[in-house]
């Protein structure tokens, strides 16, 4: 008995075939952490300095503007920030703050957050913004009009950044149990019904050194096949980097995740508001030029050896020589640390192919960190694109439409260079009728992704035969 009734003739398309599959996004970035200005709790999407600038300038104490110019400055990134100050309850109350107007111009001891309120010494006149002063980001404060003058003491209250607020469960964020709204990481949960894609390098610049986000991070590199790049604290040693490594380690660098990232030292860069050099986060710059390399050469190519841009030096100097196994640089990578590379000539470099899934494990997949990122976007891409086959109908041309399409996939990623061959097959044997009568059925797929030429060792050999071309 047919659906409805027809005298006639009719025509029914049926869609058999490989279908395609498209990349996901491999390049993003989700950056978590504290910015004087912007939203709150919710994932924002930058693409570029324009909307870099909600989140304001480079404030001492703060981590998100910062981080932003730093992955800006390689040339490339996608990135999810989600800020987690609030000033209602991360700030402090700063009254009376006595100063000497000179050259007709103040500066706060620390940059205000919000509530400015000048006045004169005895505090009997409260003076009006862009009337008798203005002020900047950084706290200067530059006197208009005629009523200040040269040597006056004047008296500024206002509210400044209170860093002991911002801990690490905050960082971290929650779920609130009876409106689902989010906090911290927990806002990356959304971000692919918003985006259409999730945040696969995790930063927490100033905050991922704290076990307890360094742990979260993994969590939320594990939900999203991505990776957490975590910075060795302030001032670490060599010695206490690679003793972070083992059980009694002092950091938080006793892991062997496969989707952990480790970095030392930090690095150096220009800050505005010292107007000198200040420690930054290796993290943010590694992540952007990993974006970068993504970007620019393939999800399949190692952040490694690219150098970084916008840094002035690096907080403490890391031996490095090209041919020398025990240089600081390379018993770090050994211990798989990430760090730096700087010979004459080379500028500061990324070092270091390896996950902290080394040396505990020597898996290819799992060490090295383009061979896991190509493993995790083929697994990811094609899960993704089965959407289009589940619930359909299966016969003969719809296994062969699933299979096809991997197949395809795979063809146009060895043409890429992100793999060096692959192959998807359905095999009877692996599903009996008791799976596919429950509507489970199981395909394999095999794959090679190119390793990262690490190590290159040649031959050398005198042959004194060939002194006979002497002529």
């Amino acid at each position: 008995m047919t659906a409805s009734f027809l005298h006639g003739s009719e025509t029914i398309e049926l869609n058999v075939g490989a279908r395609q599959i498209a990349v996901v996004k491999a390049a993003v970035i989700g950056l978590v952490g504290i910015a004087p200005k912007g939203a709150i709790n919710t994932p924002i999407l930058v693409l570029g300095g324009s909307d870099a600038a909600q989140f304001g300038s480079e404030l001492p104490g703060f981590s998100i503007p910062q981080a932003l110019n730093a992955i800006i400055d390689q040339g490339a990134g996608t990135i999810v920030v989600v800020n987690v100050f609030d000033p209602a309850t991360m700030t402090t109350q700063v009254t009376d703050e006595s100063h000497t107007v000179t050259g007709l111009k103040i500066k706060t001891t620390y940059p205000p957050i919000a509530s400015l309120v000048v006045k004169n010494s005895g505090g009997s006149t409260t003076y009006v913004l862009d009337t008798d002063y203005t002020f900047d980001d950084f706290g200067n404060i530059q006197i208009i009009g005629t009523t200040i003058h040269e040597s006056d003491v004047l008296k500024a209250s206002y509210k400044k950044l209170d860093a002991s607020a911002v801990t690490a469960a905050i960082i971290n964020g929650a779920i609130d149990g009876s409106t689902e709204a989010r906090t911290g990481m927990k806002c990356y949960d959304l971000c692919y019904n918003l985006f259409g894609f999730n945040p696969k390098i995790i930063i927490a610049p100033n905050y991922s050194s704290l076990l307890a986000v360094a742990t979260e991070m993994t969590v939320v590199a594990n939900k999203f096949k991505g990776f957490a790049l975590k910075d060795a604290p302030n001032s670490t040693t060599v010695a206490v980097a690679l003793a972070g490594r083992g059980t009694a380690g002092a950091i938080n660098f006793n892991t062997s995740s496969k989707r952990d990232l480790l970095l030392f030292p930090m690095l150096k860069a220009y800050d505005a508001y010292t107007d000198a050099d200040q420690v930054r986060s290796y993290s943010s710059y590694f992540a952007g030029v990993w974006s970068a390399t993504i970007a620019n050469e393939g999800f399949h190519v190692s952040p490694s050896n690219h150098q970084i841009q916008g840094i002035t030096g690096i907080e403490r100097n890391i031996t490095a020589m090209i041919d020398d196994p025990d240089c600081e640089a390379n018993t770090l990578n050994a211990a798989g640390i990430i760090t730096l590379f700087g010979a004459y000539g080379t500028g500061i470099r990324t070092w270091g192919n390896r996950s902290a899934a080394y040396p505990s494990s020597t898996l290819t997949r799992d060490v090295f960190i383009p061979c896991q990122m190509t493993a995790s976007i083929l697994d990811e891409s094609i899960r993704w694109a089965m959407l289009q086959f589940i619930d359909k109908p299966v016969d003969n041309a719809w296994i062969d439409s699933v299979r096809e399409s991997v197949n395809g996939f795979i063809r146009t990623l060895v043409g890429r260079g992100a793999l060096i061959d692959g192959v998807c097959i359905y095999d009877p044997a692996d599903n009996p009728t008791s799976e596919t009568g429950a509507g489970h059925y199981t395909f394999s797929y095999s794959f090679a992704a190119p390793t990262p030429g690490e190590r290159i060792t040649f031959k050398s050999t005198f042959d004194i035969n060939l002194l006979k071309n002497l002529k």
